[in-house]
């Protein structure tokens, strides 16, 4: 009887250390362009996508006889787009606005927690003034969900 609990769990162990995980990842892209003028938004795909149609392999410097992807083939034409508050206003940087931001990207994460996913990691990044006269900028984050 020992032997035959122990088997089942270790097949139960490893039925579920094979199983594939799935991600999906969420962008989250706000403006730091004053006046109000930016776009910021939450970007979800919702078709999938296949990196390896659009990967070709190169030995000895060549390119392989993979047939040639022109940039618009790599397109999708399915996602959802969540509007969000740009960090600054007319009078300068706004924390209303990112109180607001952050409701809404908490709301969205909790969304896709009630979905099964999982928040698994957290990338973010900046491309901010450039210098005098620029004005333009985007911090960016993603939001990286696995199940």
């Amino acid at each position: 009887m020992k032997k035959i609990l122990l088997f089942s769990i270790i097949m139960l162990a490893s039925y579920a250390s094979v199983q594939a995980q799935e991600f999906k990842v969420i962008t989250v892209v706000e403006s730091i362009v004053p006046m109000g003028v930016g776009r910021s938004r939450i970007i979800e795909h919702q078709q999938p996508a296949d990196a390896a149609a659009h990967t070709t392999e190169r030995t000895d410097g060549k390119k392989s006889k993979q047939k040639d992807v022109k940039r618009g083939d790599l397109k999708i034409d399915s996602f959802s787009e969540t509007k969000l508050l740009n960090f600054y206003s007319a009078v300068g940087i706004n924390f209303q606005n990112i109180a607001s931001n952050d409701a809404l990207i908490s709301s969205k994460i909790n969304e896709m927690i009630s979905k099964g996913w999982k928040l698994t990691y957290v990338s973010s990044a900046v491309e901010s003034n450039a210098g005098k006269g620029d004005g333009k900028g985007l911090f960016i984050t993603r939001l990286y969900f696995s199940k």
